[in-house]
């Protein structure tokens, strides 16, 4: 299926388990209302995913780190975080992907950075990244906690995911 804008619209393959994380002090202390999880799933589900699992986790890199290699070994295909991207002392959720991920995807980083400039000078400041964690096929990306930005840099990399994980499963026929 092709959009608009002349780009495939993929599709996650059956039961693909998704788990999305909201990375934040304050929304783990119950303090801020979680927006951008909330928006993320409806991204994702939009897109077909049908087992979405949802978290919230303060900014502690072993906790992120933990949490990251639990749903992993649990079985899940992708796990999209949301926060703790920025430059904030706190903001760790980097550093807990690369200490999970033993490949790294620059290219889906640098594409959601890419497309978060057109919208904010700010966008180069996220230093999310995206990889796969070690000992499974699990994509792990991590997106910015602002709903907006959220949003900006799934939709960047949502029509390529679901090949993404087909690749990780060894589905490799095309």
């Amino acid at each position: 299926m092709e959009s608009a804008k002349g780009e495939t619209e993929a599709r996650f393959p059956a039961r693909t388990r998704v788990v999305v994380l909201t990375i934040s002090d304050r929304c783990a202390r119950g303090e801020q209302e979680d927006r951008s999880g909330p928006a993320v799933v409806e991204m994702l589900e939009a897109a077909g995913a049908s087992e979405v699992a949802t978290g919230t986790l303060p900014d502690e890199v072993e906790l992120i780190a933990a949490a990251l290699r639990q749903h992993a070994a649990a079985g899940a295909g992708l796990i999209v975080t949301t926060g703790g991207t920025g430059l904030a002392a706190r903001d760790v959720t980097p550093e807990a992907t690369r200490m999970v991920c033993g490949r790294l995807l620059e290219g889906l980083a640098e594409r959601m950075r890419a497309e978060g400039l057109r919208h904010t000078p700010l966008a180069v400041l996220s230093r999310g990244v995206c990889g796969v964690a070690m000992e499974s096929s699990t994509l792990v990306v991590n997106l910015p906690g602002s709903p907006a930005g959220a949003v900006t840099s799934l939709g960047a990399v949502l029509g390529v995911l679901p090949h993404a994980l087909d690749l990780l499963a060894g589905r490799t026929g095309h």
